[in-house]
């Protein structure tokens, strides 16, 4: 039970580890990957599709059923109203639950299609992709065109664009020779109750809110920029008519949930769909988030970043054990591989993992910590990091950094340690 509120092995040995930048050679990683796993099979990806679409369906015609079910344990068996209520509640807790994890698993779906990896037939993919996350209200072409920038300057600085961590002075905050534990208290401390209202609301509004303002994408963006207009900076002038497609097919979406709210009643809307689909984004925003953001992964500035160093600074965590791999395809139990080689099947990733933790050794990042105690340990110590330093750690609410460089990582900084 303790364990649960405790830090995995793995995470603490990056603790007392200095850090040094990979020595391994993009080649050396290719070397071990064979070749058939890049392979993609339409049909098996039909398959996984529809074993999506119909867990999705079977759930949500059991769910139908719990009212009247819970109804029928006091009318016809005799149980006791109070029975009856803690019955219902608790299969609409499950329901919910269940419910939110598929449709998380079709956001992943989607988000490999928009790799391309179900198919080599881009139509395909761009059709599945498109379905999957219109029916969950995510602009399918505006966030692939985001995460495909992602993909090419993960964690870099100045280039990312998913959780791009906020600089000293972007909080106002005195250079670190003159500050004091007492300014960045005024700035991060909060009560418990405060935190767990900020937590709640990132798990469950945060992806709609980057989607609408892009809260925590890439500072070098103007305000107001977001995942919707056409002509947003987030989008080059050929990606515009998708955008606008997207827009149209998220429009449909909501006038078939308005019509089917008017048939069901507000209250089925929320119990069938909006509360599932609440869950689904905390799913969404939990994996996102925790997958790039650890106080003891490294950020990387301009001069010291590469497309190997930002693939590999991320950590697999077993989010959701068994039910993380089958309904998540794998998305955070595989994620270093798949920033090595997005475009190779989610089904194939564990093959991919097992092959590149052999050259990697020390450089393959897992955590095997409680997703929940790694969500609140990431939230309440990944604050801030340095505006100078080509190789930086986030630093917590007492301005301290839980990991450092080892002496000798910067080539041209040998004793600098941030």
């Amino acid at each position: 039970m303790f364990s649960l509120f405790e830090d995995g092995q793995e995470y603490k040995k990056r603790l007392e580890t200095p850090f040094t930048p990979t020595k391994v050679t993009l080649s050396e990683i290719h070397s071990v990957i064979p070749k058939h796993l890049h392979e993609k099979h339409t049909g098996k990806a039909i398959l996984y599709v529809a074993r999506d679409v119909i867990c999705a369906i079977v759930v949500y015609k059991l769910g139908w059923l719990i009212d009247p079910a819970a109804k029928s344990l006091v009318q016809d068996y005799g149980f006791s109203s109070t029975v009856g209520t803690v019955v219902k509640w608790a299969l609409w807790a499950l329901y919910w639950h269940w419910q939110g994890v598929i449709l998380a698993g079709w956001w992943c779906m989607a988000h490999e299609a928009g790799h391309g990896t179900l198919s080599k037939h881009s139509w395909f993919n761009h059709v599945v992709g498109f379905s999957l996350h219109t029916f969950i209200l995510v602009p399918y072409y505006a966030w692939r065109s985001t995460h495909h920038a992602h993909h090419k300057a993960t964690m870099s600085v100045e280039r990312d664009e998913n959780f791009v961590p906020r600089t000293r002075t972007d909080y106002g905050l005195p250079p670190e020779s003159s500050a004091h534990i007492s300014d960045y208290h005024e700035i991060f401390e909060e009560t418990p109750i405060y935190t767990l209202g900020r937590m709640l609301f990132m798990q469950a509004l945060g992806w709609q809110f980057y989607l609408f303002t892009n809260a925590m994408g890439s500072p070098m963006y103007p305000s107001g920029t977001n995942h919707f207009q056409p002509s947003s900076p987030l989008f080059k002038p050929h990606e515009r008519k998708g955008i606008i497609a997207s827009n149209i097919g998220l429009t449909f979406m909501s006038c078939i949930l308005y019509m089917w709210t008017r048939e069901v009643g507000f209250a089925s809307f929320v119990k069938l769909y909006l509360l599932p689909y609440i869950l689904a984004n905390h799913w969404i925003v939990m994996l996102t988030y925790l997958h790039h953001s650890d106080p003891t992964i490294a950020h990387y500035r301009k001069k010291e970043w590469s497309f190997l160093r930002g693939a590999i600074s991320t950590v697999d965590r077993p989010l959701l054990g068994w039910a993380g791999r089958f309904f998540l395809h794998n998305v955070s139990h595989d994620h270093v591989a798949h920033h090595l080689f997005s475009s190779i099947p989610f089904y194939n990733q564990p093959q991919v993992t097992e092959a590149i933790k052999k050259v990697l050794k020390e450089d393959y990042n897992y955590d095997s910590t409680n997703t929940f105690r790694a969500l609140y340990r990431t939230f309440t110590q990944c604050c801030f990091i340095e505006d100078d330093g080509d190789i930086v750690f986030y630093k917590d609410k007492h301005g301290q950094a839980h990991r450092i460089l080892a002496e000798g990582a910067l080539d041209d900084e040998p004793k600098k340690l941030i």
